[in-house]
């Protein structure tokens, strides 16, 4: 531990043990470029300063959901991610609505993350613009979230659609998802970020954990007395 107790120097990082106190949440393990074995550290040591909430660690290979799972970690595949410690009990109910299958992994991590950060997640998946009848199928359900997180990639449309039809707030999450002129999600960004819909807001590239954070932030505000 160092000498100031906010903080917890392994020698190849400074953990923000003080995050939980100033912010309400504790701080996210950004897992890529990181080791397995510091995938393992980090999230352990988080643990040791706040067991009553789970730790979450984002962008995970193979390898480091192996040693986060060796420390007691729970892996989560499709949102390659892994959680350490319990998931605490939810307050407002945040919607997490996906384009099609291929934005599931990102769609995983704005919903895991949702749920780390104290509000329910409920997944509606593949209601892509492409089949505008597979959204309005689902209508009714909007009307029953706090807050809807809104993932697609291509175009970036659906955003757009969902804001039209909804009075509650709506994140964008654009993914890196298309082909070639989608730029790797820049032609989605833009196009969420134009958007002609009130009440759109737009998070980065394939930024789930972003919108996630955000949207349980919301609800928890909101529950306020």
């Amino acid at each position: 531990m160092s000498d100031d107790d906010r903080t917890a120097d392994s020698g190849f990082a400074r953990v923000d043990l003080d995050r939980a106190a100033r912010t309400g949440d504790p701080e996210v393990v950004y897992g890529a470029g990181k080791t397995p074995e510091q995938v393992a550290s980090i999230p352990a040591t988080l643990h040791g300063r706040h067991p009553d909430r789970a730790v979450p660690a984002t962008r995970l290979s193979p390898e480091a959901m192996e040693a986060a799972a060796a420390v007691g970690a729970e892996v989560h595949p499709v949102a390659h991610a892994a959680t350490l410690g319990p998931i605490p009990s939810p307050r407002g109910r945040v919607g997490i609505i996906s384009a099609g299958t291929s934005d599931a992994s990102v769609a995983a991590e704005a919903a895991l993350t949702v749920s780390v950060h104290g509000a329910e997640a409920i997944e509606i998946r593949d209601v892509g613009v492409a089949g505008l009848h597979r959204l309005l199928a689902v209508r009714e359900r909007l009307d029953e979230m706090d807050v809807l997180i809104v993932v697609a990639g291509m175009e970036g449309a659906l955003p757009s659609v969902v804001g039209g039809l909804v009075g509650t707030p709506v994140i964008a999450v654009p993914t890196s998802v298309g082909y070639g002129a989608a730029f790797g999600g820049l032609a989605a960004l833009l196009g969420m970020l134009n958007s002609c819909a009130p009440g759109v807001t737009v998070v980065n590239i394939d930024n789930g954990c972003g919108a996630g954070v955000a949207a349980a932030r919301i609800c928890r505000v909101g529950a306020r007395p």
